[in-house]
C-alpha cells in the first residue's frame, strides 16, 4: 500500500488533547468519501437540502496532506459510500431516513444515487486515487463495517491512522470509533474533514478528542505537515504544490 521507501523513525504531532506520535512506516492516511455525490451539486448531499459548497473548503488542504503523505511513502486508503445496483445491501433503515428529493438508487444528475460504479458514486477529480492506492467500496457508515479494511491495515502493519474526509460528525465519527475499538490511534486532521452544519463541527472534533483523547486526536493540517516535513525533506515541495497530481 506504500508507494516509496518510508523512513523509518517516528513524528509528533502538537495536537489535542496532547502530543500525538506515529511513525510513517506503520501510519496510513484516509481519505473518506470525498465523492462526487456528497461534494459536489446535484449529489446525495444536496438532494437532503443541504449546501454542498461547506464541504469544498477541506479539498485544498487535503490535497496537501495527500501529497505530503505520498511524498514521504506512508500508505493512502480511499473510501467510497455506496451500494449495489439491486441495493440487497442497503437496508430499509438507511433506503427510506429522512425526506431527501431522491432517494438512495434513484437516477440523478451524476447518474443513480451513491451506486456503485456510477459517476456520482466516485472520488472527486481533484481528489483521484492513484494507480496502486487502496479503494475501499463500505455499505455503511464506517469504514471498517463489511469492508476488508482491518484485514488490510494487519497486513501491512499499520497501526495509526491520519483521518480526512467527510463528513465530520457522519463517516469520519463513525470510522475513528470504529478504529479505536480495534486499537488504532487515529489523528484527525480538522481543517481536513468537513461538515454541512457548522455547529457538528466543532462538536464533532471535540468530542473525538474530550476526556483525555476518548476516540484519538485532532490537529490542523499545517502542525502536521510541519511534523512530516522534519522527517521527510521531500514532503515540504510535495505539500507547497509541486505533487498534487
Amino acid at each position: 500500500m506504500t508507494s516509496d521507501p518510508l523512513t523509518a523513525g517516528p513524528i509528533t504531532v502538537p495536537a489535542d488533547p496532547g502530543p500525538f506520535h506515529c511513525s510513517p512506516a506503520h501510519t496510513a492516511l484516509l481519505i473518506i468519501d470525498m465523492q462526487r455525490d456528497f461534494v459536489e451539486p446535484g449529489g446525495f448531499g444536496e438532494t437532503l437540502g443541504n449546501d454542498v459548497s461547506l464541504l469544498r473548503s477541506v479539498i485544498p488542504p487535503l490535497q496537501r496532506v495527500r501529497a505530503a503523505s505520498r511524498a514521504a511513502g506512508m500508505a493512502i486508503i480511499h473510501t467510497r459510500e455506496g451500494h449495489r445496483a439491486d441495493l440487497t445491501d442497503c437496508p430499509p433503515a438507511k433506503l427510506n431516513r429522512g425526506e431527501p428529493s431522491l432517494r438512495i438508487g434513484d437516477a440523478g444528475p451524476k447518474g443513480r444515487i451513491l451506486i456503485r460504479g456510477e459517476y456520482g458514486h466516485d472520488i472527486i477529480d481533484e481528489l483521484t486515487p492513484r494507480t496502486g492506492e487502496v479503494v475501499i467500496d463500505k455499505p455503511g457508515k464506517g469504514a471498517f463495517y463489511a469492508t476488508e479494511l482491518h484485514e488490510l491495515l494487519q497486513v501491512a502493519g499499520i497501526t495509526s491512522l491520519v483521518v480526512t474526509g467527510v463528513t465530520t460528525e457522519v463517516c469520519v465519527h463513525t470510522t475513528v470509533r470504529e478504529a479505536n475499538d480495534r486499537g488504532y490511534e487515529c489523528l484527525v486532521l480538522s481543517d481536513c474533514v468537513g461538515s454541512y452544519f457548522p455547529e457538528f463541527q466543532q462538536a464533532g472534533l471535540a468530542m473525538i478528542a474530550a476526556q483525555g483523547g476518548i476516540f484519538g486526536w485532532v490537529a490542523p493540517s499545517a502542525v502536521y505537515l510541519d511534523a512530516l516535513s522534519a522527517l521527510c525533506p521531500a514532503a515540504v515541495g510535495a505539500a507547497t504544490g509541486e505533487e498534487w497530481s
